[in-house]
């Protein structure tokens, strides 16, 4: 990998530690000020601060499979190394590098929670429309998600735009030469 390869997933790694210190620093202060304690309206009627212990998976889905979370997280972690790792640094590839950093980010934010507390500290509540309780960690992944649908259906990028990830699997098996 050239030099200005290696900065650019040093740099995605930074950006990823920065956006995971915010998400355990909003948690942290979720548990000291929130836990046991009233909803905290931030727009009355519309958004607030609510404290849940979270066993599942969004939305509460697939509660109390916290090896099946782990696993899960671990293999994503993975990917987004091996991808970030042998990504282009050229400027048409930057969306993508801060897409790795924030997925990195949010996994492993969710993945101390389960680690350290078998469970996942939500906040964040849209009373408004109802929706699940979440956290920092959650936004990240979803904006991942909705970022990537745009770029999928309107980015620019060609398949041989990825050509470099066919290269990079094929040193990896090096083996079945």
């Amino acid at each position: 990998m050239k030099e200005k390869g290696r900065r650019m997933f040093f740099f995605d790694l930074i950006l990823a530690l920065l956006a995971l210190f915010v998400d355990q620093f909003t948690k942290r202060l979720a548990v000291e000020r929130l836990k046991g304690q009233e909803s905290i309206p931030l727009i009355p009627g519309a958004l607030e601060l609510r404290y849940l212990e979270n066993r599942g998976a969004a939305f509460g889905m697939l509660q109390n499979q916290k090896t099946l979370f782990l696993i899960m997280t671990v293999l994503v972690l993975l990917a987004a190394v091996f991808i970030l790792w042998n990504m282009p640094s050229q400027r048409r590839y930057r969306t993508l590098h801060l897409m790795g950093a924030f997925l990195m980010a949010g996994a492993l934010g969710n993945f101390i929670d389960r680690v350290s507390q078998n469970y996942v500290v939500d906040f964040i509540y849209i009373r408004l429309i109802d929706f699940p309780i979440f956290n920092v960690a959650d936004m990240y992944v979803s904006f991942v998600c909705v970022a990537g649908i745009f770029v999928i259906f309107f980015g620019p990028y060609r398949e041989e735009d990825f050509a470099f990830l066919k290269t990079a699997a094929e040193k990896l098996m090096f083996w079945r030469k």
